[in-house]
């Protein structure tokens, strides 16, 4: 469904879910309702944040590299370098 990019396989698929009579796939079918309008934009629309993902890990790495030993102004040299 999500590689494939169909929207219309949710609804019966959530259905499934809650027919399954397992109470995790139930509650998991639940949180999937409350964000449907979320989900379907997901699987409608071709825009990703992926790349700023990226550069969020990648940031966050550098951050933890030098949490606790490093001044301010270091970690900013260390992130602008790394760009």
């Amino acid at each position: 469904m999500v590689r494939d990019r169909t929207p219309e396989a949710l609804d019966p698929w959530i259905t499934a879910c809650r027919a399954s009579g397992i109470s995790e796939l139930k509650t998991f079918a639940d949180g999937l309702q409350r964000e449907e309008g979320i989900i379907r934009a997901a699987l409608e629309l071709p825009f990703s944040n992926g790349v700023t993902e990226g550069h969020v890990n990648r940031l966050k790495m550098v951050k933890r590299t030098a949490y606790g030993r490093a001044s301010f102004e270091l970690l900013r040299r260390r992130v602008l370098a790394a760009a």
